[in-house]
């Protein structure tokens, strides 16, 4: 059965509308665009597939075109941290191909989704070629440096709305996802996944949000109708509403 391939066995060349999905293939010349179409690969990552895993040496620098993915580790304890959710558009892990290295964290799929992959080579050659294509993951490792430095702060807040708030607006980020546009696809509970929390403590936190007029939560998905706002972390309680389940 095609579940019992491995992701890596899945792989396939992208189909047109998959590509489309692709931002970094919109700076790239034509002669680059061309090497980038022969080598890239899609996969279906299923539920629970590990698209890279801590201590494996980096083949491909990876990317989400639809979907979900969580970036975790394991602690000494036997904890998993979570570091942050890989949405639409979004490709990462930039640095560990940079440095050839083994991957220090793991990369799971919360739900079906379809993971793009360009070879490590490849990512080398462009590199060394391409102004366009240096500029947008020299803009990546920017907007990751302060991705993360914004997650050590949420790991410090005691405040559950003001965590959810950050998170939403990490995963929306319009640089580094640029495929989810005001729309962020997400169930409560993959985001409770994702915040640490409880399902029903996001479904507060939400209610929160969407009184305020931050976002408005809709099926299958939470609409972001003020970004700064999440950013900032300003986050009124109005009254004792709840967002739907």
């Amino acid at each position: 059965m095609a579940n019992e391939l491995t992701l890596h066995q899945r792989r396939r060349a992208p189909a047109p509308e998959e590509l489309a999905g692709i931002p970094w293939l919109k700076v790239l010349k034509p002669l680059e665009r061309e090497q980038a179409l022969a080598d890239l690969k899609v996969g279906d990552a299923m539920p629970g597939d590990l698209v890279c895993r801590i201590g494996r040496p980096v083949t491909y620098w990876f990317g989400v075109v639809e979907g979900l993915l969580k970036m975790s580790s394991d602690s000494e304890q036997g904890r998993t941290m979570t570091f942050s959710g890989l949405t639409p558009g979004g490709w990462f892990g930039e640095g560990t191909v940079l440095k050839r290295e083994s991957y220090r964290y793991n990369i799971q799929a919360l739900r079906k989704s379809v993971v793009a992959g360009l070879p490590v080579d490849t990512f080398h050659q462009l590199l060394d070629s391409s102004i366009g294509f240096n500029r947008f993951v020299m803009n990546q490792l920017n907007e990751r440096l302060a991705q993360f430095i914004a997650a050590r702060e949420i790991d410090r807040l005691t405040s559950p709305d003001l965590r959810v708030a950050r998170n939403l607006a990490a995963l929306v980020n319009p640089v580094l996802y640029p495929g989810v546009g005001d729309v962020l696809r997400i169930t409560q509970q993959e985001l409770a996944y994702l915040v640490g929390l409880s399902r029903q403590r996001v479904n507060e936190a939400l209610a929160a949000l969407e009184a305020q007029g931050s976002i408005r939560v809709e099926y299958g998905g939470v609409r972001v109708l003020d970004l700064p706002s999440l950013r900032s972390g300003e986050v009124r309680r109005v009254g004792s509403a709840h967002a739907p389940a």
